[in-house]
């Protein structure tokens, strides 16, 4: 990955450095996917007209390579572009978006500007649309609800397609395909002769609560570990530990504190990569 992708989550870890400085050991990331996911964008359910543009917007991109572009400045050798944000004025054509930039490499911020897939395709929205771009940023399991309350027009933040959320907002077509992977430190083998997600489930449904595993709150990982029905997730007989970020869910892994945390796979590699440059 790009090296810009690791500024944002370097500033957020060096406050935390000092106190693992006993734990020199690296993490990775198990590569098997425990879910398929489908993200799309989450939009005010009085705006159908809004809702109709974003999916022929999506579709535009997807045909003239534009996503395809996007995506290389995340995971091949292009250069991230930085997105600004206007100030919120009601007596101005506006695109509010709310998003959780703490999520690499869908959202995330270097100082004052926004980096992401999603940031950059909101960018290419509002100039599609003919409107000025604000970008509201906010916890994550705040973003849809923001939506349903009208306080912004979309949300653009990584969000897995669910009934719970469709109560909130309308979703576009899909985008991006997803999934749930494992992170856990660099020396643990548990899951090296894993080839598949079941295999990685039957380990885990063989832990016990006296087991922490870290997720980002609000997000698909929560659901997986807690078990939901909407969802389709069975859950794990651990103890389910909610973080702001997975940044953080990380830290606190190998502070010592977490087995295991559970997060969507492209930020569990950027985190990975990032944590790993810093050790």
């Amino acid at each position: 990955m790009k090296k810009i992708i690791s500024l944002a989550l370097a500033a957020l870890m060096l406050t935390f450095v000092f106190a693992s400085c006993g734990a020199s050991t690296g993490v990775k990331v198990v590569e098997v996917e425990l879910t398929q996911e489908d993200y799309a964008f989450g939009v005010d359910k009085n705006q159908p007209e809004l809702l109709e543009k974003t999916n022929a917007f999506i579709a535009k991109i997807m045909a003239d390579g534009t996503f395809e572009e996007i995506c290389n400045k995340y995971f091949g050798d292009g250069t991230p572009t930085a997105v600004t944000s206007a100030a919120l004025d009601e007596t101005k054509d506006q695109l509010v978006v709310a998003t959780n930039a703490a999520f690499e490499p869908f959202e995330y911020t270097v100082g004052e500007s926004y980096y992401g897939i999603d940031m950059e395709i909101a960018a290419l929205l509002a100039q599609e649309l003919g409107l000025e771009l604000v970008i509201s940023n906010m916890d994550f399991d705040a973003v849809c609800l923001s939506v349903g309350q009208q306080k912004c027009d979309i949300a653009m933040a990584g969000l897995t397609i669910n009934e719970e959320r469709k109560e909130y907002v309308a979703f576009t077509d899909s985008y991006y395909k997803a999934s749930q992977k494992l992170i856990t430190l660099a020396d643990d083998t548990t899951f090296d002769a894993c080839a598949d997600g079941a295999a990685v489930e039957a380990i885990l449904n063989g832990l016990d609560k006296t087991t922490k595993v870290g997720v980002q709150t609000g997000t698909t990982g929560q659901f997986y570990v807690e078990g939901d029905a909407d969802w389709g997730f069975a859950g794990l007989p651990v103890e389910c530990v909610g973080y702001k970020n997975g940044s953080l869910a990380v830290q606190d892994l190998i502070n010592g504190n977490l087995k295991y945390v559970i997060i969507d796979a492209a930020p569990a590699a950027a985190i990975v990569e990032a944590f790993n440059e810093l050790n």
